[in-house]
């Protein structure tokens, strides 16, 4: 258990710079309270669910990383008790779609 932690839930696919910014402002807010992120598994994702765990383990400013799942994800947040929770699975999926559109007119071109 980590009572008392922020919580972020997100795909990171891809762990983009704009996202590690959002994790540092994330972490900032709070900063002696622990960040644990917990990576989703998603169908059709860029990277396997444990390389982006890994990438997303590598930053600084998280203390943990969880995978989970849609179905297995409420009862995680229900033991962690945690005092924040960010989702951030819209934006993932906005600078998802926002890279590969600009990756596409690249090839375009």
């Amino acid at each position: 258990m980590l009572p008392g932690c922020t919580v972020v839930v997100g795909d990171f696919d891809p762990l983009l710079a704009e996202d590690a910014r959002e994790l540092g402002h994330i972490r900032a807010a709070a900063p002696l309270r622990p960040l644990a992120a917990v990576v989703l598994a998603r169908d059709g994702a860029l990277l396997p669910q444990r390389a982006r765990a890994e990438l997303v383990a590598g930053l600084r400013m998280v203390d943990y990383v969880i995978t989970a799942d849609d179905t297995s994800l409420q009862a995680l947040l229900d033991a962690l008790h945690p005092a924040l929770v960010v989702r951030l699975e819209a934006a993932h999926a906005a600078r998802k779609r926002q890279l590969m559109e600009h990756v596409h007119r690249r090839q375009s071109s």
